[in-house]
Parts: structure tokens; C-alpha cells; sequence
């Protein structure tokens, strides 16, 4: 890669190659430790003579910007590398809308690496340490050969045609979705999903209805389409749909896990919710997010599966059941909605990587997801036993926990007067990471209680952990 140097005519050229590279390290473009082109390189590319790179370099090494390796080579001195100076928000014509962005809270995002607390009941995380590994290496060994075989084109907007299949019968099988291959867009998860959905059915002004409590980067990207989020109460039966206002064009559900306290919607709720939305007009989004572990009871249909009108769009994510890190979702689209999110899609980022289409096709093809589907439910099952067993004895004076039979995540709510962000802030001195169901709840009163993911925490842990936070308990009464 060449040094992006611009010598203009034929008078001063050490002094125009001096500025530019002083500029460049000043400002930070080249920053602290990079390496300059060889003299004789860089004469080459920029028609100059040797002696006038070599004395530019020299002059900027006697000014502390650059220094010498005998042997190696000629680098931007670590001392002497700046900041880049950049503009502030405040003079951009869309100061305001900026500011809004800016704003947006982040609370549901994870970590870095450096910030991981010993034991953490973050929601949304898997077991890593159960990751097929060596499957998952011979499937991408079989996606690069097959991208080996491509024209180096574009591929198509919606997936790969094998991922899609492979998709379409996996959720047939898993969660009873009636669908065939071209009714699956593939995403980079669900948030792009409800992102790409949100800009065909939004528009200024117009009503969305969410849960309240309920998911709020879904909520926030919907408002942040402009368009009137209403939130709608839940209760133990699921979203309210006596709530809903009718002139609602896009109502957002998680009816098999509902997102965060945990409750199944019931049967009863679910048909009223379809006939409410066929009656107005209005999408049904179901993000069905991680029931492909349910633990108690017998499975419940999906709103798709109920669905025969085409009101709803099913969306779901390979975050739960595999890793965050790939990125991959899926939507479930209805006739009338197909060709328009996949202009969408195409206009947003033209496609998913192939590369990790072809090695998830074959992942699912091979059987390799739902045995390890199988394996890590058996993982989560004995985590959430124990968590129940324990809120049911020692911690039962002060939470009790919301029934729930599905996903990697349970909600515990108080049941006496306790102040959630004190405990939270003593848990984590204690290299405990909880999270409180305040932060969920829109327009309706917060719930005083922790959400607890028990996805990422170890089994061996769970003890350890809740311990300390008995502990806590005690201490503060």
C-alpha cells in the first residue's frame, strides 16, 4: 500500500514531502509506531529523487517525529504522534438529530472483554464454552470451498438460496412456522431485521404498539423511525390487546417468551391478537427470540403458524442458539411484504457475508445445529433448576420469580420494599453482574426486580454467585 504523499510540480519538493509527513504525524493520521516507506520506495512512487526522501527523513528525525531502526526500518515516533482534531457536533447543520442519536441509551449492550465480571447473569449471552468448535470449523472449510467456485459477484439481497432452505425447514421442524425458502430474508441478526421492517411499514407520525415492559432497542429503533411508539401493558396472559389503539399500524410482540419478565402468551390472547390486527390493518412482528428451549408444558404455536391472512412477520436469530458474534437472523416475511424488505435489505448493506451463509447451510444441513440445540438445553435446564430451588429457599424472603418455561432467562421480582440499584451496585463489587427490570418499562410503572440471564454464567458458579447475593441481602435487609 502506498504512503499517501502529493508532490506538485518541480520546485520545493523537500519541503512539500516535510509538511505533508510533519501534517500527517501532527494530526494523527499516521499514528504512533507506523512505519515509513524505505527511502528508495517511496522516491519511486513519488518521482522523486532518493537524497531528498532520505534528508526529509533525517530533518523529521532530528525533530522528534520519526526515529530509526537500524535494520528495520523508519517509524512515527510514539511521543510525537497527535490527536486528530475533529468537529463538534454542535456547528453540524443536523446538530439536533445527531444529538438525539447520541442519546440513545445502549443499556442492553455487552461488555468488552476486560469489563467481564466473574459471574454475570447478563441476559442474552450463550455458553461459549459449549460452542462447537470443530463442527463449525469443517463447515466453513466447506463455505470456502464453495466461494472458491464464485464469479466474485454480488449475491442475492435476501441469502444464499441453501441457507434459506436449510432455515425454512428448520423452523418447520423446531417451532411449526409454515414457510418455504423465499419466504426468508436473511439478516445480520434480529435487530436488522426489526430495523429493515421498521423503514418499509414507518413513517413520521404513524403508531407503533410495543409491550410495556418489553424490548427497548425495539422500541427505540421504532421512535427513532419518528414514529408514535405506545406502549401496551402486559399481564399474565401477554400483551393486552383491548390496549392497542386501533389506528396502530405495526404491533411488536415476543408472545412465546415475553421480553423481559418471561410469561407465554395464551391462547385466547393470541387469536385476539390476530383478529385485532386483521381488523385494523396492522403487522404483527413476532420475535421469537429463543424458544427453541422450552422446559415445562407442551409447545405453543407460534402467531405465524395461527396466522392465515399473512399479518405477521416472524423473526428470529441464530444469537441464542449459537453466538452473538455471527451476527445471523432471519425473517419469516408475509406474501405482501417480501419484495419490498428485500429492496430494503439490498439498499441497507446489499447482503450478509457468504462466507458464514455457506458454513451456517451446512451447519444446519448436517444435523450440527439442533444437536447442539439438544446439548445446550440440557446445559440450561439444570442452570435454571437451580436458580428456581434457590428463590424458592434461601432467597425466597425477598424475590419471587415470575413463572416462565422457555429461553435463558428469568425475572425475579421483589416482594418487599428494596432499593435494585443499591443491590446492583454492591453485587458488582463483588464480581457479581446483576441487572435490574426498572430499565424495560416505557410509560408503565417499573418493576422493582433483577433480570436474570443464566445463559453465560456456569453451572458450578450459580452457587457462588447467588451467595454473595444473600449476602447482600442480608446486609442491607
Amino acid at each position: 500500500m502506498e504512503l499517501h504523499v502529493v508532490i506538485q510540480g518541480s520546485k520545493d519538493l523537500s519541503g512539500q514531502l516535510y509538511r505533508q509527513l510533519r501534517e500527517a504525524i501532527e494530526s494523527g493520521r499516521l499514528k504512533a509506531g507506523t512505519q515509513l516507506p524505505p527511502t528508495r520506495l517511496l522516491a519511486e512512487q513519488l518521482g522523486i529523487s532518493r537524497k531528498t526522501v532520505a534528508d526529509t527523513y533525517a530533518l523529521l528525525t532530528y525533530d522528534n517525529l520519526l526515529t530509526g531502526k537500524v535494520g528495520v526500518g523508519t517509524f512515527v515516533n510514539a511521543q510525537a504522534a497527535g490527536q486528530i482534531r475533529k468537529q463538534g457536533h454542535e456547528s453540524l447543520a443536523s446538530a439536533a438529530i445527531v444529538a438525539k442519536w447520541r442519546n440513545i441509551s445502549t443499556a442492553l449492550g455487552h461488555p468488552s472483554m476486560d469489563a467481564v465480571l466473574r459471574y454475570d447473569f447478563i441476559g442474552g449471552a450463550t455458553t461459549r464454552n459449549q460452542f462447537p468448535q470443530d463442527d463449525w470449523r469443517r463447515c466453513v472449510q466447506h463455505a470456502l470451498r464453495q466461494t472458491a467456485r464464485s464469479r466474485g459477484l454480488y449475491s442475492q439481497p435476501a441469502g444464499l438460496p441453501a441457507l434459506r432452505d436449510a432455515i425454512a425447514r428448520h423452523v418447520a421442524f423446531s417451532r411449526g412456522v409454515r414457510c418455504n425458502a423465499e419466504d426468508v430474508l436473511v439478516c445480520h441478526g434480529a435487530q436488522q431485521a426489526l430495523d429493515l421492517l421498521a423503514r418499509v411499514l414507518i413513517e413520521p407520525g404513524c403508531c407503533v404498539a410495543v409491550e410495556d415492559p418489553g424490548y427497548p432497542p425495539a422500541r427505540q429503533l421504532f421512535a427513532a423511525q419518528a414514529a408514535e411508539v405506545i406502549g401496551v401493558p402486559v399481564d399474565a396472559e401477554g400483551i393486552c390487546v383491548d390496549a392497542i389503539p386501533d389506528h396502530v399500524r405495526l404491533i411488536y410482540v415476543t408472545p412465546s417468551h415475553q421480553f423481559p419478565l418471561g410469561m407465554a402468551m395464551s391462547q385466547a390472547r393470541r387469536e385476539a391478537l390476530l383478529d385485532k390486527a386483521l381488523r385494523i390493518g396492522a403487522v404483527i412482528i413476532e420475535d421469537d427470540y429463543d424458544c427453541e428451549f422450552r422446559y415445562e408444558g407442551r409447545p405453543t404455536d407460534t402467531l405465524q403458524s395461527l396466522d392465515s391472512q399473512g399479518a405477521v412477520a416472524y423473526v428470529g436469530t441464530f444469537s441464542k442458539t449459537l453466538q452473538p458474534e455471527l451476527r445471523l437472523g432471519y425473517c419469516i416475511l408475509p406474501p405482501a411484504l417480501i419484495e419490498a424488505v428485500t429492496a430494503a435489505k439490498q439498499l441497507s448493506d446489499w447482503h450478509c457475508s457468504t462466507l458464514t451463509q455457506w458454513t451456517l447451510a451446512k451447519f444446519i444441513d448436517e444435523g450440527f445445529l439442533l444437536k447442539h440445540i439438544r446439548r445446550c438445553h440440557g446445559i440450561y435446564a439444570s442452570r435454571r433448576e437451580r436458580i428456581l430451588e434457590r428463590f424458592r429457599d434461601d432467597l425466597a424472603p425477598w424475590f419471587e420469580l415470575v413463572p416462565s418455561v422457555a429461553g435463558f432467562h428469568i425475572a425475579a421480582l421483589a416482594k418487599v420494599p428494596m432499593d435494585i440499584p443499591l443491590l446492583v451496585d454492591l453485587a458488582r463489587k463483588v464480581d457479581v453482574g446483576l441487572y435490574g427490570l426498572a430499565g424495560f418499562s416505557y410509560k408503565a410503572p417499573p418493576r422493582n426486580g433483577l433480570f436474570l440471564g443464566y445463559g453465560a454464567i456456569e453451572t458450578l458458579d450459580l452457587d457462588p454467585a447467588l451467595d454473595r447475593v444473600r449476602d447482600i441481602l442480608e446486609q442491607i435487609g
